[in-house]
């Protein structure tokens, strides 16, 4: 309703007291677009935003009906109902720009009374919305993407709180668990993780990220609710909060129990490989004690002499300690191997493997040197994968010699907690080109390999954290070199 009454300034005068005035000022000053429309359907009066908003100048609009302009069907009721006496208030519709772009606009509409109450126009007051509105569709888009990857990647997606309470578990979990989320939110990491050794691996993770501040990376095991054992990779990131402090953790998991068992199959593959090649060593070695054996059996039945019968029995014992070795290493490497970390002494296992290829190194008439350290250095590792691995490497340097020559092993400290070991030969040295191919499954350069043997190693040495390199030159021979952490 527009009533005559002044506006008042500090010393009491009045500013303004004509109703048209104290119009023009709020039209000018609001920050919406604002149109009068009188009775007969056209506007009166326009603003200044309301040009801004819709592209049209005031000498555009100023006269034509609002129906010449392109405007939703429902607007006409809404009007017609305004002019009854009804208010709308932040209707979102859909209007289009003088160029032809549409533009998300919150109009309110409502009466325009004169002073005597009588409804004599409709005013209308636009907000554009389109900024907002494309934001909140850019928003939807992405949540019903993030919806749609949640809900249907096979990776488990996890974000839980720094106590490790879950917070969300993506349905994945249902499909590689047998868990719903609803079974897993509000419980903690620990509901789904195997042992306590692996809760403490993963507890140490969290705390190292929360540290650091970066993602971490770790392999562990977790339960299914029919109580299965499944191989788990995670990345774990942090969620920050607006003062930039972690607040969040969010965990994506993928089940690896085939890879793993893949791996495994492969070091068995490769294992069993070795001992059809070492079969033949062992036999030889063992053979050579059975000749004494038979030999002295035979003195000693015919001898009467206590003193020779005395020596001739320390000589046989002496013999059959020597196939007890043999047999003991060989069947040391046929065992199954379980992957556990212990303390292990670095020079036994390489002792432990130079006597398993003692036999084969006869056979070849290679001489074996190992450079031992003036002290002892002990790893924290799977001493039967290592020994796996030093198995492959002494008796490839040993192939490389089928005229016979020497290895080299050797094992020195590099940094305080790193060793490097190192096996050389003087074999005939491997081509650049045949060089870059070392390591891939299946490739080999030996007439009856399987091209597993450098594949399964260097899994192996990257499981305890070290690195492989191979150097040769071309009638100078190959040294292979393996850097692990030490204690």
């Amino acid at each position: 309703m527009v009533n005559d009454f002044p506006i008042l300034g500090n010393d009491g005068e009045s500013i303004y007291s004509n109703p048209d005035e104290l119009l023009d000022l709020f039209l000018n000053c609001t920050a919406d677009g604002v149109a009068i429309i009188d009775m007969e359907n056209r506007f009166i009066r326009v603003n200044h935003m309301y040009t801004v908003i819709f592209g049209y100048t005031e000498a555009q609009v100023i006269g034509r009906k609002f129906t010449e302009f392109q405007n939703p069907e429902e607007v006409k009721e809404i009007i017609k109902l305004v002019k009854l006496g009804k208010v709308y208030s932040n209707v979102i519709t859909q209007r289009y720009h003088q160029d032809g772009s549409v533009l998300d606009i919150s109009v309110s509409y409502s009466p325009f009374r004169n002073s005597k109450g009588k409804i004599i126009a409709v005013l209308a007051i636009f907000r554009d919305m389109t900024e907002f509105k494309s934001m909140e569709r850019e928003l939807r888009k992405t949540r019903e993407l993030y919806d749609l990857i949640t809900e249907n990647t096979t990776d488990m997606i996890k974000v839980f709180t720094k106590d490790q309470t879950l917070i969300y578990a993506s349905p994945s979990h249902g499909k590689v668990l047998g868990y719903s989320p609803v079974q897993l939110v509000g419980k903690t990491c620990s509901t789904v993780i195997y042992s306590e050794e692996e809760r403490e691996k993963f507890s140490n993770v969290c705390q190292k990220l929360l540290e650091t501040g970066e993602p971490q990376l770790l392999e562990t095991k977790m339960d299914t609710i029919n109580g299965d054992i499944v191989f788990v990779e995670a990345s774990i990131s942090p969620i920050l909060n607006d003062k930039g402090e972690i607040e969040l953790f969010v965990a994506v998991g993928r089940n690896i129990t085939d890879r793993v068992n893949n791996d495994a199959a492969l070091r068995n593959l490769d294992r069993l490989s070795i001992i059809g090649q070492l079969a033949a060593g062992v036999a030889h070695e063992i053979r050579n004690p059975l000749t004494s054996l038979k030999g002295f059996s035979k003195l000693l039945q015919s001898s009467v002499n206590k003193e020779k019968q005395d020596d001739y029995l320390s000589i046989i014992m002496e013999e059959l300690d020597r196939i007890d070795i043999i047999v003991n290493e060989f069947m040391s490497l046929a065992k199954p191997q379980a992957i556990e970390y212990e303390k292990g002494s670095l020079m036994s296992i390489l002792e432990s493997t130079i006597n398993v290829l003692h036999p084969q190194a006869l056979l070849h008439n290679v001489q074996i040197h190992l450079n031992h350290c003036e002290n002892d250095i002990m790893l924290l590792c799977s001493p039967p994968q290592l020994k796996q691995v030093f198995v492959n490497f002494l008796k490839n340097a040993i192939e490389a010699m089928p005229n016979g020559g020497n290895v080299y092993i050797s094992a020195e400290r590099i940094e305080s907690r790193r060793v490097r070991i190192a096996f050389a030969d003087e074999g005939a040295g491997i081509d650049g080109e045949m060089l870059k191919y070392l390591g891939t499954p299946f490739y080999t350069t030996k007439d009856k390999g399987i091209g597993l043997g450098l594949t399964v190693s260097n899994k192996i040495i990257q499981e305890h954290q070290g690195l492989m390199a191979i150097e040769s030159l071309i009638g100078e021979g190959t040294k292979v070199m393996v850097e692990l952490d030490c204690i």
